[in-house]
């Protein structure tokens, strides 16, 4: 069960995280560390074991989740960089006067149900979370059960994986953000080609090592790739232009912002920011965007 105490943060200084602290949290993770050339304690990242039990310590350490069990073959997500997202997402609300009653649509949260997890650690959100995978969709759910959480989010599964909002956010649906961490890749070859160049940049043969984050076809995978999702979820936004106030999105691509304006201002976007997110010496960006006009954003707020 998540406490409602926020725990103290174990953050990573210069890149390197206090393992002797996070040994003690979960002593599973001992297994895997190691020495680098500087004779500090790290993990090899590119494996994909190592790189989960990490990551399942910092989500236990530092936000009391302690059921978080998934199949490895699934993707595990980088613990700072989603909260990054979640923190970045908190600042939007705050400045747009949403402070109390917020309700996130997660889309395709995935086997981890990562940002629900956070978001209701951190900031106590309700969400809405959607999943198009049978199997991830099941160990979601059990995740949210085994952490008491079933009165803080709702898991909807969407039968239809053409469809981003249409058939899994209601008519009724008040929500103060969507949020969205899109599939970067056009099929399971793209992927590959580009988890060769990643293994690459870490020393490792990608003959011989699997992708360090792990993750299916279908969570990795859109036909098309992200620019085809994002603008099929642009399209889908304008059906729900006064259900939320701001839709969002990660963007991997800086070079598919441009395409998102022009298709947001066809669309009757009131306001689209572009927003950077940073993470060590990886930066990011989100877009978001609202239909809603001044007066509808002040009724929202109230």
């Amino acid at each position: 069960m998540i406490s409602k105490q926020k725990p103290k943060r174990l953050k990573a200084s210069k890149d390197r995280y206090n393992f002797t602290e996070l040994v003690a949290c979960n002593p599973a993770l001992a297994q895997f560390i190691q020495l680098n050339p500087l004779g500090k304690e790290t993990i090899d990242f590119s494996n994909p074991k190592a790189v989960k039990a990490l990551n399942t310590t910092l989500l236990k350490k530092n936000y009391k989740v302690d059921y978080w069990e998934f199949p490895d073959a699934h993707l595990c997500p980088p613990i700072p960089g989603r909260m990054a997202y979640i923190q970045l997402l908190h600042k939007l609300l705050k400045k747009s006067g949403i402070t109390k009653n917020i309700t996130v649509f997660d889309i395709g949260t995935g086997a981890t149900c990562i940002y629900p997890l956070l978001g209701q650690a951190e900031f106590g959100w309700r969400f809405i979370a959607s999943e198009i995978d049978n199997k991830a969709f099941k160990i979601a759910n059990k995740i949210v059960e085994n952490n008491s959480l079933q009165s803080s989010v709702k898991l909807r599964f969407q039968k239809n994986p053409q469809n981003i909002l249409t058939e899994v956010l209601n008519p009724n649906d008040r929500i103060a953000a969507a949020m969205c961490n899109p599939p970067f890749y056009k099929n399971e070859a793209d992927a590959l080609e580009s988890n060769t160049q990643k293994l690459k940049g870490l020393g490792q043969d990608s003959h011989t090592v699997k992708r360090n984050f792990s993750g299916t076809e279908k969570e990795l995978c859109y036909p098309g790739g992200e620019k085809a999702f994002l603008h099929n979820y642009l399209y889908q936004s304008s059906l729900f232009k006064t259900n939320c106030f701001w839709y969002t999105s990660l963007v991997s691509k800086k070079e598919h912002v441009k395409s998102m304006q022009a298709s947001l201002k066809k669309l009757g976007a009131t306001s689209v920011k572009v927003l950077d997110m940073s993470l060590g010496n990886k930066v990011s960006r989100v877009v978001a965007w609202t239909f809603l006009n001044e007066k509808e954003q002040k009724e929202f707020g109230a």
